[in-house]
């Protein structure tokens, strides 16, 4: 038993013959050897079909250079036919590469972001908009090779490609499902973006002031209303949350890609971005100003309807009555009146501050007036959103049913 134990731990060449071991090796050099040079192949026909010779390297060299000379093939309608015939290239992170983390620092804090210049876009629906709009990308970080093939492949060149674990992108989202794609662009410049043509066609004379919005999500909603009725463009005024975080351009859902957005400005440069002859209306969102006036109270300013005063010391003096005259006078009525005479700039306050004093010099400045949004009396005020949604849509609806009016007695005459 020991003997053939020791036998089956050495093999079972011992117990072949040597005339086995012989040939059993001639077989595997004839196996080599058909390996190495192939019979030649006579047909019917009389074609003798033998091995090709080997290639060298300047054969080599001869061939890439035959292919470089080629141009990719190009389909019927004159565009690269796949993706990987246009010779875009991408890298694979591996562990350890920190360039995700690196521009992630960068694009998720405002004071980086206006220092560098860089937005974040994440999923495939908001990048393609971006794109469209002309907006020009830098790096995608993706998880799937599939995702950047659904891009437009003109718009790749020059960008760089990074392919990540979906894990690495799922950490650094802030969506509740990533969609494993993630864009860096260089900050838009709406004087530089082209827009949606269904939107320049239905663009009407009326702006979005947006004076001390700070909810991202509030700004964003704003941001889709006023694309939804056709405003010209947004001004956003200095206390405004940034229009490019994350935030705001994810419940913005495209709208900074379809209606002109001019950020972070001074009160004094706001005249410089409207039409000729445009006058400023003041979102009135609960009427208690409007109520102040109706009850003769106009020349003792009740800190509760001045949202906007910024210290005590100013609360005080109009508490004592020092405050008379000191508010801009302007005329109140309802928002379903028209208003649409002339191109209108609709300002909307935030929910905590309310609106500015400037803007109210602004309205005053303009012939302006501050349009009042009726609320049932115990409610303290709309959202900034709603608000911003009633007045914009019914700017739209008065000036559809002026142009209406001009059509039918246009067909009269």
């Amino acid at each position: 038993m020991a003997a053939l134990a020791g036998v089956a731990r050495r093999g079972l060449r011992p117990l072949l013959s040597p005339a086995v071991q012989a040939g059993a090796l001639d077989a595997r050099r004839w196996v080599r050897a058909l390996r190495r040079s192939p019979v030649k192949v006579m047909f019917p026909s009389g074609q003798v079909v033998g091995r090709k010779p080997p290639r060298t390297a300047a054969s080599e060299a001869g061939v890439q250079e035959q292919r470089q000379k080629q141009p990719p093939h190009v389909a019927a309608s004159g565009s690269l036919s796949t993706w990987e015939e246009t010779g875009l290239r991408y890298d694979k992170a591996l562990p350890g590469d920190r360039r995700l983390s690196s521009v992630m620092t960068i694009v998720k804090s405002r004071p980086f972001r206006e220092k560098q210049g860089k937005i974040l876009l994440e999923g495939r629906r908001l990048i393609a908009d971006a794109l469209k709009a002309g907006a020009a990308p830098q790096v995608f970080f993706f998880s799937r090779l599939e995702y950047i093939k659904e891009l437009p492949v003109e718009k790749l060149k020059g960008v760089r490609l990074v392919k990540v674990k979906f894990e690495d992108i799922k950490d650094w989202s802030d969506l509740v499902t990533p969609q494993g794609i993630m864009g860096i662009f260089a900050k838009p410049d709406y004087s530089k973006m082209t827009y949606p043509e269904s939107q320049r066609h239905h663009s009407l004379p009326l702006l979005l002031i947006c004076d001390n919005l700070r909810d991202p999500g509030n700004l964003g909603t704003v941001l889709r209303s006023a694309a939804g009725a056709g405003c010209s463009r947004v001004l956003l005024t200095k206390g405004c949350v940034d229009a490019w975080e994350p935030k705001v351009l994810r419940a913005g859902m495209g709208a900074h890609f379809q209606v002109p957005v001019i950020n972070n400005l001074e009160w004094e440069a706001v005249p410089e971005h409207l039409p000729p002859n445009t006058r400023v209306y003041v979102a009135d969102n609960c009427g208690l100003y409007a109520q102040a006036h109706a009850s003769d109270k106009a020349g003792v300013c009740d800190p509760r309807f001045l949202k906007f005063h910024k210290s005590k010391e100013e609360v005080e003096e109009l508490e004592n009555g020092a405050g008379k005259g000191w508010l801009p006078e302007l005329e109140v009525q309802s928002y379903d009146l028209d208003w649409t005479e002339a191109p209108a700039a609709v300002v909307i306050g935030g929910e905590t501050h309310g609106v500015s004093l400037e803007s109210l010099w602004l309205a005053e400045r303009t012939g302006g007036k501050r349009l009042l949004i009726p609320v049932v009396p115990g409610v303290d005020s709309l959202n900034s959103a709603m608000a911003a949604s009633i007045l914009l849509f019914e700017g739209k609806r008065q000036l559809r049913a002026k142009a209406e009016l001009g059509s039918r007695s246009q067909s009269y005459h």
